[in-house]
């Protein structure tokens, strides 16, 4: 697709198994809430917000309702897009879908006042180049938050988040063996991500963790 190849780590999602994962996630809107609140804490109202791999859209659109930020989302997967852009329309909210990679983003520098990716860096092929486009498009003294999933999780953490989810028993049944299994392989470890993190261009970060995820505040 791009200099970066193919964009992705695994089987792209596209087709059956991203209106799987739409509707499976759309089952789940109360963690989009607690997501919202979380970007509260980093962006003032007025503030230019990027969702980098937003999938199907639930936060972006979600941010979008509070109708205190400018949204935009970047997306590999023309399924995922199209899907965000009908949901947005759905909501009747502006939200800027686009298709492009993480690791080259098709946006000038400096356009964004925070960065937010939830449960989609593990599978970017190129991470060390989506940080640095995560750095290049972000204003100086902005931020971004990444939340992913960790390498070491634990068989409870796992089985903790998945109650959580309002899925059919076949849909939870996947989604435990996903996050126990080949997840897990393409995710970091703290140290592992502070070491991607290092020669990335960001003023200061910060890796935390919590029982099923990294929690990485990067400062330009």
């Amino acid at each position: 697709m791009t200099k970066t190849g193919k964009g992705y780590k695994g089987i792209g999602m596209e087709g059956a198994i991203a209106r799987w994962y739409a509707t499976s996630n759309g089952k789940a809107l109360a963690r989009y809430d607690e997501q919202v609140a979380r970007t509260r804490e980093y962006a003032a109202k007025g503030a230019r917000i990027l969702e980098v791999a937003p999938g199907p859209g639930y936060l972006s659109i979600a941010l979008a309702r509070t109708g205190d930020y400018t949204v935009t989302g970047l997306d590999i997967s023309e399924t995922f897009v199209a899907i965000a852009r009908a949901k947005a329309a759905e909501a009747g909210v502006e939200v800027d879908f686009r298709l492009g990679n993480a690791a080259a983003m098709p946006f000038n520098d400096d356009s964004f006042d925070f960065l937010i990716c939830c449960a989609a860096f593990k599978n970017f092929s190129d991470p060390a180049g989506a940080l640095r486009e995560m750095r290049r498009v972000l204003r100086p003294g902005a931020c971004g938050l990444i939340v992913d999933l960790r390498k070491d999780v634990s068989r409870q953490a796992v089985d903790d988040d998945v109650a959580r989810m309002r899925m059919g028993a076949m849909s939870r049944a996947f989604t435990r063996l996903a996050l126990r299994s080949f997840l897990p392989r393409r995710a970091y470890t703290k140290s592992a991500f502070e070491a991607l993190l290092a020669d990335t261009g960001f003023a200061s970060y910060e890796v935390g963790q919590s029982p099923l995820a990294l929690e990485v505040e990067l400062r330009t």
